[in-house]
Parts: C-alpha cells; sequence; structure tokens
C-alpha cells in the first residue's frame, strides 16, 4: 500500500512546544520546513536545529498570509502539508470582556486559519495532493465558564475543518483537526510527580500529526483526539 509523499510543510503560530517537536519530525523525515510566526525572535535554534526557513507572519491579516505564501513560491518550497496552530484566547466573565479582545482572539484562532487554508488549498488543488492540519482543542467540543473567546474560536476551527474535509477530500486533499484535550508539558509546565504522563507529550502529539499524515486515502480522518490517560471524557 502506498503512502502519501510530502516534501514541504509549513508551520504557521510556530511556538516552543507541539509546533516545534512538529519541525524536528518533519525534517527528520525528509520534508522542507517553513516557520512562520508574528514574532520570530525566538526561533532562531529551532530554524538552525532543523534547517527550516523562519518567516514573519500576522495569520489574521490576509496581506500577510499572501505574502507568506508568495515568498515560499518563489523560494521554491510551496507546502503540501500546512499546519495551523495559532491560537488566541482571552479569559473572563462574559460581561466583562473588551470586544476588540474577543474580536481579536476570534480572529487568531478561525479567521487566520481560513487565510492560511485558502492560500494552501489553491496551490494544492491543481495537483490534487497536499494536507491541511487544524490544531484545535477541548474547547472546540465544550464551551467552559469564562472561556467563551477560546470557545468561540475554536469552534469555527472545528467548522471550517469539518467543512473543508467534505469538500476537499474528493479532490485529494487530506483535511484533519486535532482536538488537543489537555494540557500540553513543557519546561515552564512540568508533569506532577505524583501523577505521571497527566500532560500531553509534545513528542507524542507531533507523532499521531505524523500517522495522520501517512493515512492511505481509503481510510482518512478527519479528526483526531488525543488526551492523557487521566483526562475526563
Amino acid at each position: 500500500m502506498d503512502k502519501p509523499k510530502y516534501r514541504s510543510a509549513l508551520i504557521v503560530g510556530t511556538g516552543p512546544g507541539l509546533s516545534a517537536s512538529l519541525a524536528r519530525l518533519f525534517a527528520r523525515n525528509g520534508l522542507a520546513v517553513s516557520l512562520a510566526a508574528r514574532e520570530t525572535g525566538k526561533l532562531g535554534e529551532l530554524a538552525r536545529e532543523t534547517g527550516a526557513s523562519v518567516h514573519g507572519c500576522n495569520a489574521a491579516d490576509a496581506r500577510d498570509v499572501a505574502g507568506l505564501f508568495e515568498a515560499l513560491d518563489a523560494a521554491g518550497k510551496t507546502p503540501d502539508v500546512v499546519v495551523y496552530n495559532a491560537s488566541n484566547r482571552v479569559r473572563g466573565a462574559l460581561v466583562d470582556l473588551a470586544p476588540d479582545d474577543v474580536k481579536r482572539a476570534i480572529e487568531i484562532s478561525a479567521f487566520g486559519a481560513f487565510l492560511v487554508s485558502q492560500q494552501a488549498v489553491k496551490r494544492m488543488l491543481p495537483k490534487g495532493h497536499g494536507a491541511v492540519l487544524l490544531s484545535g482543542a477541548t474547547a472546540g467540543v465544550k464551551g467552559f465558564a469564562l472561556s467563551a473567546t477560546f470557545a468561540m474560536g475554536k469552534f469555527a476551527l472545528r467548522g471550517l475543518a469539518q467543512s473543508m474535509a467534505r469538500e476537499l477530500s474528493p479532490k485529494g486533499i487530506h483535511v484533519a483537526h486535532f482536538v488537543i484535550d489537555g494540557g500540553i508539558r513543557s519546561a515552564a509546565r512540568p508533569v506532577p510527580a505524583e501523577t505521571p504522563d497527566s500532560l500531553l507529550d509534545p513528542d507524542a502529539i507531533a507523532d499521531t500529526y505524523w500517522h495522520v499524515l501517512q493515512q492511505h486515502r481509503s481510510a482518512w480522518s478527519w479528526e483526531v483526539e488525543v488526551r492523557p490517560w487521566v483526562e475526563k471524557f
């Protein structure tokens, strides 16, 4: 059974956690990697480690996103794998939320995903090949108190993914949404000694993304949930 072959990956919303794990995994598997973030100052070490190019981009700005893809085209690095990891949240009581802050958060979590996906798919459709992977969260399945902004953004992201998958899968483009149900381990958020593996390992999440990328088109997943063993459903 032939596995899909990918050559170039773009990660939008790159940070030190899951995005970094994905960049390393893609690079180890021979993909040319491009990293995009609004603030790129902290990406130097990861870029050196993975051989990735680094691009400044406000994912919620249509001109910025179009410029990013045009730059990748010019460099011969048009991505056939695109990962959208950017998100934003404003926590607080509904009556206290500043409308401009809420609008900005939704633009980053959802509208930016639309802009990036649109530019990616325009380039994938003529080839009938590509993958768009969208990083969701528990908040995209159930809204929590004091977290309306994050829920709105992630619910919209999930709806975008589902609609895209139904439209684009028959055209050879694999769209997948990942519900990351739990906290992700980091240097600033270590795993408590009394509950080992109670936080998601970013390398383990990245492995799941890679597994989905390797799925045969006869058995594509459009959504996958990952959660630590102690997380409640």
